[in-house]
């Protein structure tokens, strides 16, 4: 098994790199163009040469936006935790929803006395019927 090992970590490397080249836009391609890259790292993919370059020379690795790290930003932009309970726009989302259940349970409760009462009618026809 350990004798497979390099082989499926170049094809590792050389799927990785083709599917990167691949989802890279067009802008952060550097030096060629992006179907040069492509046909470099399938050509050049078994000796590593195509996605070594690839991952070196060829996408333009760019940090966050601002410059900032991303620790610093969560530094800078802390978001208060609010309990559901004291969100007001998660209390009036459970207000709505307990109005439309309301409403279908009244109309289930109204659909169930209507369908007793047929009930009650056939049974007192079946009955007059069966002493006629």
């Amino acid at each position: 098994m350990l004798r497979y090992l390099p082989f499926l970590l170049v094809l590792a490397l050389w799927i990785y790199a083709f599917i990167d080249c691949l989802n890279t836009p067009e802008e952060e391609v550097r030096g060629l163009p992006k179907v040069v890259w492509v046909i470099i790292i399938l050509l050049f993919g078994e000796v590593l040469v195509g996605p070594v370059a690839w991952l070196v020379a060829g996408r333009n690795r760019r940090g966050p936006g601002s410059g900032s790290t991303p620790s610093e930003w969560h530094r800078n932009h802390r978001t208060t935790f609010v309990a559901p309970d004291d969100n007001p726009e998660f209390l009036q989302s459970l207000k709505a929803e307990n109005r439309k259940d309301e409403a279908l349970l009244k109309d289930w409760e109204a659909d169930l006395r209507r369908r007793e009462e047929e009930l009650k009618r056939r049974e007192e026809r079946s009955r007059s019927d069966e002493e006629s």
